[in-house]
C-alpha cells in the first residue's frame, strides 16, 4: 500500500511531535517517501535532523529557504497524501480559514490529495467551539480525522479527547484513506473469525489448539483498510484488536456460534478462519479435579460445527470463506470440504509445511473457489496472505 507513495508528514507545535518520530519511521520502512514538513513551533520540540536520519530525505520548514520559492507547490502536486500531526489547535485554525502564512499552511492550500488529520491538544481546547467548527469546516472540505483519543496528557491524566492517536491507528487510516475507492470491499460489511476456543474441564483446565488468531486477525485488518466495515469474533489470542474493527471476544465454542449466527444476517462476506475445538467435555466439572496417580479418562462429545450450521441463515448474495487446515493431501481435503459446506471459496493449507502452520507469522496457501478456479499463494507474511484472500473475494464477487 505505501510502496512508492509520496507522503507529507506535517508536524506542527505540539509535543506529541516526539510520537511523529516513529510515525515517519513507520511509513519510511513501508515504502513511503515522506517528506516532512515542520512548522516553526514544532522545531521546537523535534529538530530536523532526527526526522531527516528516519526518513533519508531533507526536511523543509521555511518558505524562504534559496531555491525553496517553489516547494509548496511542489510538494502539493507530488504527494499522494498528506498526514497532519499533531495538528494543534492553532494549525486547524488557519487551516479552516484558509491561512497560508508559512510553507506548511501553503503547501495544504496547493495539494489536491487527501488529507490525514490527527489532532492534539488540551482537552478543554480540543472541547472548544472554536475548535470543534474548525473541525467540523475542515471534514466538510473533505479531510478525514484520526483521534484524538482518551489518554494521559502532558499536563496530566484526564478522561475527555485530546492525546494524539498512537502511530500504529495513524497508520492504519492513512492506508485506508490511499485504498478509497479503489476496490470491491468498500461499502461492503465483512464478517471475519480468528483464533482457537476453549472447552473447560473443569476451573482450571481447558481443551483448546494452538491457533493465535494471527491469519484472522490479519484478514479483519486488510478488509477495513480495504473500506468495509467489519465485525472480527476472536477466541482467546494476544493479538492487538485491528484499528477500526468491532471485535467481538468469545471463549467456547458455542459462544462463538452464537456470535456468528447473531451478526450473520447483517454481513455481506463471511470469512471463517477460526480454528474452534471440535471436541468438548461431556461433562465439566465445576470444582477443580484433584490430580491422581495414574490415568484419567475424559468423556469427549462433538462441538457444533460452526461453519455448516451457517448454511441454513445466510443472507442472499453472501460470499462465504472458509478454511482447511490439514495434513496431507491438504488440497483434496479442502476441495471436498468446499463442496460439504455449500462454500464459496476455501483456503487450504498443510500445517506441516515450514512456515506455515500455527502461531508464526508467515503462512502459505492454495485458494479454490466453487467456479473451477484456484491460486496458489507461495510463503509470505500472514498480511500479504490476507491481501491474496481478499483479492480472490473481490475477483469472485465480480
Amino acid at each position: 500500500m505505501w510502496q512508492g507513495r509520496r507522503v507529507i508528514l506535517g508536524i506542527s507545535g505540539g509535543i506529541a511531535a516526539y510520537k511523529c518520530v516513529q510515525l515517519a519511521r513507520e511509513l519510511t520502512l513501508a515504502g513511503a517517501a515522506v517528506d516532512v514538513v515542520l512548522t516553526r513551533g514544532a522545531g521546537e520540540f523535534v529538530g530536523a535532523l532526527t526526522f531527516a536520519g528516519v526518513t533519508g530525505r531533507p526536511v523543509r520548514s521555511s518558505i524562504w529557504e534559496p531555491d525553496g520559492a517553489l516547494d509548496h507547490i511542489t510538494l502539493g502536486r507530488q504527494a499522494d497524501l498528506v498526514i497532519l500531526a499533531p495538528a494543534t489547535a492553532n494549525l486547524l485554525a488557519r487551516a479552516a480559514a484558509g491561512i497560508a502564512d508559512d510553507l506548511l499552511t501553503t503547501t495544504l492550500l496547493a495539494a489536491a490529495c487527501p488529507v490525514l488529520v490527527a489532532p492534539a491538544m488540551n482537552d478543554a481546547m480540543f472541547a472548544h467551539p472554536a475548535t470543534q467548527q474548525n473541525l467540523a469546516l475542515l471534514r466538510q472540505r473533505g479531510w478525514c480525522t484520526v483521534g484524538p483519543v482518551v489518554g494521559p496528557l502532558a499536563e496530566g491524566p484526564s478522561e475527555r479527547p485530546g492525546r494524539m492517536a498512537e502511530p500504529r491507528e495513524i497508520l492504519a487510516h492513512g492506508a485506508r484513506l490511499l485504498r478509497a475507492g479503489s476496490g470491491r470491499l468498500e461499502g461492503l460489511r465483512v464478517l471475519v473469525t480468528a483464533g482457537p476456543t476453549r472447552e473447560a474441564i473443569d476451573p482450571v483446565r481447558m481443551i483448546t489448539n494452538r491457533s493465535s488468531g494471527k491469519m484472522g486477525f490479519r484478514v479483519a485488518e486488510a478488509a477495513w483498510q480495504r473500506g468495509a466495515t467489519v465485525t472480527l469474533i476472536s477466541g482467546p489470542s494476544a493479538e492487538l484488536a485491528p484499528v477500526g474493527v468491532r471485535v467481538v471476544r468469545v471463549e467456547s465454542t458455542a459462544e462463538m456460534a452464537a456470535a456468528v449466527a447473531d451478526a450473520l444476517p447483517a454481513h455481506d462476506v463471511l470469512i471463517m478462519a477460526a480454528a474452534p475445538a471440535d471436541y468438548r467435555v461431556a461433562q465439566p466439572r465445576g470444582t477443580k479435579i484433584p490430580r491422581r496417580d495414574g490415568e484419567m479418562a475424559l468423556s469427549l462429545v462433538p462441538t457444533d460445527d460452526i461453519l455448516a450450521a451457517t448454511a441454513a441463515h445466510r443472507p442472499k448474495g453472501m460470499t462465504v470463506v472458509g478454511f482447511a487446515l490439514e495434513t496431507g493431501d491438504a488440497e483434496t481435503k479442502g476441495r471436498a470440504k468446499l463442496d460439504r459446506k455449500g462454500l464459496d471459496l476455501v483456503v487450504i493449507n498443510d500445517a506441516a509445511e515450514p512456515g506455515a502452520g500455527f502461531d508464526v507469522d508467515t503462512n502459505a496457501v492454495t485458494i479454490v473457489d466453487r467456479r473451477g478456479g484456484r491460486t496458489a499463494v507461495p510463503l509470505r507474511s500472514k498480511r500479504e496472505i490476507a491481501d491474496a484472500i481478499l483479492d480472490a473475494v473481490e475477483a469472485y464477487r465480480g
